[in-house]
């Protein structure tokens, strides 16, 4: 089976490389797009001299835009769903969300930290159906309708999509691995009222 990495980014010139370059390492990847979410810094720019292929968006339409957009442009079997501002990923991670879904034994995985910083470990054992980390086949998402316009609940469409077929996701923990908060990227008060945004795009697709 073919797998494509989508990679949604907004404003992540700082770890887009870092993130592009692992996965590229992984051979069981065929294709890596990054989709630049109406970014105004120089996320495109760094991606694409990554190597990966770049899908500029004008504007910001929302993460689940984002990936909606992602899985529109490619063909590919199984998708990698990665954010673009990890920090700590290894070929290893990526081999571990991936070999269950191309084995044949899941549908989908999703990855959960540990033994990175408190703070996002314990936000994803509390809820690791928000989880960005995960990779999935396509043939499972024809009924997640709802993504494109999901926003910070992309992966709760995800999860919910494959629970109405009855299809449970596996969760892989990813040792060592966390990411950018949004305070670290916007200042703290920006930070915190993208935070509390975030949080409300996710209460609405909640159960």
């Amino acid at each position: 089976m073919s797998v494509a990495a989508v990679i949604p980014a907004y404003n992540e010139e700082r770890t887009i490389a870092g993130v592009v370059g692992v996965v590229q390492r992984v051979d069981l990847v065929n294709e890596v797009l990054v989709v630049s979410d109406g970014s105004t810094d120089r996320t495109a720019l760094v991606a694409r001299a990554s190597g990966a292929r770049v899908l500029e968006l004008e504007r910001n339409v929302g993460k689940g835009g984002a990936l909606a957009m992602g899985l529109a442009s490619t063909r590919a079997d199984v998708l990698l769903f990665l954010d673009g501002d990890l920090i700590g990923l290894t070929p290893e991670h990526v081999r571990r969300l991936l070999e269950p879904v191309l084995d044949g034994t899941h549908a989908m995985t999703v990855g959960v930290f540990a033994g990175g910083r408190a703070f996002t470990d314990l936000a994803q054992s509390i809820a690791p159906c928000l989880s960005g980390q995960r990779a999935v086949r396509r043939d499972v998402m024809v009924d997640a309708l709802e993504l494109g316009g999901s926003g910070y609940g992309a992966e709760v469409v995800l999860t919910r999509s494959l629970r109405r077929r009855r299809v449970l996701a596996l969760e892989v923990e990813l040792a060592n691995i966390t990411h950018l908060t949004k305070e670290e990227k916007l200042g703290l008060v920006k930070g915190f009222a993208s935070r509390m945004r975030m949080y409300w795009e996710i209460v609405r697709y909640l159960p």
